[in-house]
């Protein structure tokens, strides 16, 4: 079998083609960005350890397995980042929260970011990489989460401190822009089947998917300066109820920002 045949086969079993090329890749030792090296090998035959390694991770895949855990990363913002099933694997709209935070940031000579819930630390080193004079602290109730956080830091050569905390409990001081990624998922939502390789407890949020959105919003304000914005990721149905809890808590501007596909991603308002 050639690697074009191969490919094929695996689009058949239901793999989409973006998916095959980087499991491919990976199976035989390349770069995940190396897609050219499969043009220009089309028609050679794949070695058998390699067709092994590729049939194996693609049936990993089959059985909804990110394809970020079976290769070890993900890109984000440009960032190579190490995933693991100690995190979520990072999703391309929350780059949307990120874009908006960068914004909210402009005009500040040192402007003092928040990131809760890191998992990775995606948010929070996407932040660092393009503000490389802010300071930007993630935090995480989760050790493991925390020490792949930093150990993303420390191989990206990105300064971002690190704080152990269950949501806002632990933190001290006031910031300039405070965002989240939070599980927002409801507890018995039948998505979830197809979630079980990722960690629960990053995902579920109470029986409407909004506990922990809650619990940020009645907290932020005592740890955002005045003007300081508050910007929350939730779910494609939640972003009417969050901009409720938001002018309930008394924050200002409150409103929504649309990822990828058009949906109302994220929301937000200032202090």
């Amino acid at each position: 079998m050639n690697v074009s045949q191969c490919l094929m086969h695996s689009q058949v079993l239901g793999l989409s083609r973006l998916e095959a090329q980087i499991l491919f890749l990976h199976a035989a030792g390349r770069s995940l960005h190396d897609r050219a090296w499969l043009l220009a090998h089309d028609t050679d035959e794949v070695l058998p350890e390699h067709l092994e390694a590729f049939e194996a991770m693609s049936q990993r895949r089959l059985q909804h397995e990110p394809v970020a855990y079976i290769v070890g990363q993900k890109e984000f913002f440009g960032l190579t980042l190490t995933i693991d099933k100690r995190v979520l694997d990072p999703r391309a709209d929350t780059e949307v929260l990120v874009e908006w935070a960068l914004t909210c940031g402009e005009g500040l000579n040192r402007p003092r970011y928040l990131d809760l819930g890191t998992g990775s630390g995606a948010i929070a080193l996407a932040l660092k990489s393009q503000l490389p004079m802010a300071e930007v602290l993630a935090v995480d109730n989760s050790t493991d989460a925390l020490s792949l956080a930093s150990q993303n830091a420390q191989n990206l050569a990105l300064n971002v401190s690190f704080q152990q905390s269950n949501w806002l409990s632990e933190v001290k001081g006031k910031f300039n822009v405070l965002v989240s990624n939070p599980p927002y998922i409801e507890d018995l939502d039948p998505h979830l089947a197809q979630l079980t390789h990722e960690p629960l407890q990053a995902l579920t949020s109470g029986p409407d998917g909004l506990q922990d959105i809650r619990n940020i919003v009645q907290n932020a304000p005592n740890h955002l300066e005045k003007g300081g914005w508050l910007l929350i990721e939730h779910g494609w149905n939640q972003a009417a109820a969050v901009r409720g809890l938001l002018e309930q808590a008394g924050f200002k501007q409150v409103q929504s920002k649309l990822d990828l596909a058009g949906i109302e991603r994220c929301s937000g308002g200032q202090k």
